[in-house]
């Protein structure tokens, strides 16, 4: 096997891959035995037809595919390897010879990670984060788990907004049912959104064995087109109303349902968690913009195969959190009206912010020769192992060489974050994002205002490198 390198605009390469004509030959004989049973022939047994006399009745070219394939899959890891470059997207393949008897050539045309100049990464001005944590955020979080901790109850009154409706319903339009539009026994929160807006309203104030008229239109933009916008009404029955039972939070509650003894000790506990997680959440928010800002001030040509890998890793991790919840990515795309080019539209933004971060921070490692020890991968493993309840060896076991480098530059990249951050400055918030409570001693009796929740940083990961030909 011969392999050419030809650098290309944009941080691509292509890479020109010669197989001998025998390895083609062999590849042949493969793909026939691996469809000879499926062959007919007169006066012959399946399995039994002679290699040339198919070429001959079909033409060489019968198994031409299948043997591409074959040796494809076993030589570009190869070329991977000799080329010597640092590849960042899948194979674009292109065959330019196959034919019996002569050499087997295709091209590979593959994106290289881009060099990256770096932009200033020390000193960097981040937002001060404020992790006070006020008597009025303490009473919601204790309301919130109080809730959780809720008993449900059957209502004989009205139901009321936050109960649950146990119901039957048919949907009509124009007097027609439609199809998908009637469920049994449908446990629906009422206020919870889950279904069209003003359908759960209407059910509020209304008792179990009663029946309803829920009038709904549907929105514009509803995923099924023969809905979208039309006017329909829902024949409902509630078969049963049930509310919840908040527990009474005293000192006998919190002595039976936690570690604490005293509501006050409680309150405390609380309160110090809230606090740790607003300084984690204010540490990760902060190296968000940290990194944002290098990658501004830094400069990278990303080729767009890297991106389009990238957002495919993106939306395949994303189809398998789905598919853990009991969900497909075609079911999701149903129920948002989405289509796949829509959705990588949409991530296409995000792919791009984590290509760059990576890369940024993959070359402050390097200008900094930060080096991962053999000790700092036992302490990754160490970890794991507490994480998943395993011995430390068994984790060790599991973890194959492969897996120990990808560790390492994870490590490195997380090193360079901590570098970044011991060196950041903190600058004050231009404006409040929140009012301060003045009277926290006080609030304990005050009502509980509507809490604010801090949007969810992600963490950013490398780009993983394609080991596979298409």
């Amino acid at each position: 096997m011969n392999v050419q390198v030809e650098n290309l605009e944009k941080n691509m390469a292509k890479l020109t891959i010669t197989v001998d004509a025998a390895e083609l030959e062999k590849a042949i004989t493969k793909a026939y035995n691996k469809q000879k049973n499926s062959i007919s022939v007169p006066g012959f047994r399946k399995g039994k037809v002679p290699q040339n006399m198919v070429e001959k009745m079909y033409g060489a070219e019968i198994f031409y595919e299948d043997a591409a394939n074959i040796i494809m899959q076993d030589t570009y890891p190869q070329a991977y390897d000799e080329s010597k470059l640092d590849i960042v997207s899948q194979p674009k393949i292109d065959i330019t010879q196959l034919e019996k008897g002569k050499d087997f050539i295709y091209t590979a045309e593959v994106a290289v990670k881009p060099e990256v100049k770096l932009g200033k990464y020390k000193g960097v001005s981040v937002t001060k984060i404020d992790s006070k944590v006020t008597a009025t955020e303490v009473n919601n979080t204790i309301k919130a788990e109080l809730e959780r901790a809720a008993r449900t109850v059957t209502k004989t009154g009205k139901a009321a907004k936050g109960d649950t409706a146990v119901i039957d319903f048919e949907g009509f339009i124009d007097g027609v049912a439609f199809e998908g539009g009637k469920g049994e026994n449908y446990d629906l929160e009422l206020g919870s959104g889950s279904f069209i807006p003003g359908f759960e309203d209407q059910l509020i104030g209304h008792k179990a064995g009663e029946d309803v008229d829920v009038e709904v239109t549907f929105p514009e933009n509803y995923q099924a087109e023969d809905l979208a916008g039309k006017p329909a009404v829902f024949k409902c029955h509630i078969h049963e109303v049930k509310g919840k039972d908040i527990p009474k939070l005293d000192d006998e509650y919190v002595a039976d349902t936690t570690e604490f003894e005293t509501v006050e000790e409680y309150k405390a506990s609380v309160k110090e968690r809230l606090e740790n997680n607003k300084k984690a959440e204010g540490r990760r928010a902060q190296e968000d913009e940290a990194i944002a800002k290098i990658v501004e001030d830094s400069e990278m040509e990303i080729p767009d195969a890297m991106l389009d890998y990238q957002v495919e890793n993106m939306i395949n991790d994303f189809a398998n959190n789905m598919a853990q919840q009991g969900l497909s990515l075609q079911q999701y795309m149903q129920f948002t009206g989405m289509t796949m080019d829509s959705f990588r539209e949409q991530v296409r933004p995000d792919a791009l912010s984590r290509t760059q971060s990576s890369l940024v921070l993959e070359a402050i490692a390097k200008a900094e020769k930060i080096e991962v020890a053999d000790a700092d991968v036992d302490a990754k493993l160490e970890e794991m192992s507490k994480q998943y309840g395993m011995e430390l060896d068994q984790i060790k076991n599991l973890v194959g060489e492969s897996e120990k480098e990808s560790m390492k530059k994870d490590i490195a990249i997380e090193k360079a974050i901590e570098l970044i951050m011991d060196n950041v400055k903190e600058s004050a918030r231009k404006k409040a994002t929140k009012k301060a409570d003045d009277a926290e001693a006080d609030a304990a009796e005050e009502k509980p205002a509507k809490k604010t929740t801090a949007k969810k940083t992600t963490t950013k990961k490398t780009t993983k490198k394609a080991d596979d030909a298409e």
